[in-house]
């Protein structure tokens, strides 16, 4: 008994299961897949700043999604729709991925040579002050010699 409830749940799973699913339509307002790209990435950038200092966008009155969305002159149902089309076709999809994330990767290296050269300069700007406050200390115990002969 239990084996036969068993197969005709496993039956009417596979018969719901195996319905033909028809792809979205085309969306008379598709992004681009450059387009899709930007947004994307966007989202992400604006999705770690989020995590380092929210409070900080708050205080500017940025709303992440609306401040996207502005700056690549769409709206969110356009975005949606395109997402949800391109989502259906997946080599296109992959295709978009694999764009933003070199789009992050190249950024990312930008950003991080920046910081490197900083702190390359910090350090040469650290290390004049130290050798001239050496220098200031070296001075000022010599004057201190020198006044202690006379």
């Amino acid at each position: 008994m239990k084996n036969s409830l068993f197969l005709a749940v496993m039956a009417l799973f596979l018969v719901c299961g195996c319905y033909n699913v028809e792809p979205p339509k085309k969306p008379d307002n598709l992004l681009s897949e450059d387009q899709m790209v930007n947004v994307i990435v966007d989202m992400a950038i604006m999705s770690a700043a989020k995590g380092v200092n929210k409070k900080k966008i708050e205080d500017n009155g940025i709303v992440p999604e609306t401040y996207i969305y502005k700056k690549n002159n769409i709206d969110s149902l356009s975005f949606s729709e395109s997402n949800l089309y391109y989502a259906f076709h997946l080599p296109i999809y992959n295709r978009i991925y694999a764009r933003v994330k070199d789009t992050l990767n190249k950024k990312k290296a930008f950003y991080q040579s920046i910081e490197d050269r900083e702190k390359k300069e910090q350090n040469k700007i650290d290390s004049l002050k130290r050798s001239g406050l050496k220098k200031e200390a070296s001075l000022n115990v010599d004057s201190l010699s020198i006044g202690s002969d006379k």
